[in-house]
């Protein structure tokens, strides 16, 4: 079992900062990837951004440039700096974690992120 905690989120203004953190515990072992997904209301879940094991990175186009994940291996952290924040940013956001050999993908319960204009 693996259990994630998201922190973070909150109501910020178009052009703000947020920093989003996600915090592993449980059975945390051969980790494959850690990562962001969010949904906004009517619409599907979408990867944000996710690191590997490796530290290799991938965004969504629409975040490239302006989000930055970063992963804390000796803490268990997965954290999202979100910067220069839209409104179409507004969305829960959910922690994943992908284990090697594991059939099914680990989720936080998500955290509201609102951007108003």
């Amino acid at each position: 079992q693996v259990q994630l905690v998201e922190s973070g989120g909150g109501l910020v203004q178009a052009g703000g900062s947020l920093r989003l953190s996600c915090v592993a515990s449980g059975s945390i072992f051969s980790i494959k990837t850690m990562g962001w997904y969010r949904q906004a209301p009517g619409k599907q879940r979408e990867l944000v951004a996710r690191i590997t094991d490796t530290g290799s990175t991938n965004y969504a186009d629409s975040v490239k440039g302006r989000f930055t994940i970063s992963r804390e291996n000796a803490k268990n952290t997965v954290s999202l700096q979100m910067n220069s924040l839209k409104p179409e940013d507004t969305a829960v956001y959910y922690c994943n974690l992908v284990r090697w050999g594991s059939a099914m993908d680990s989720w936080g319960k998500g955290i509201l992120v609102t951007v108003s204009s």
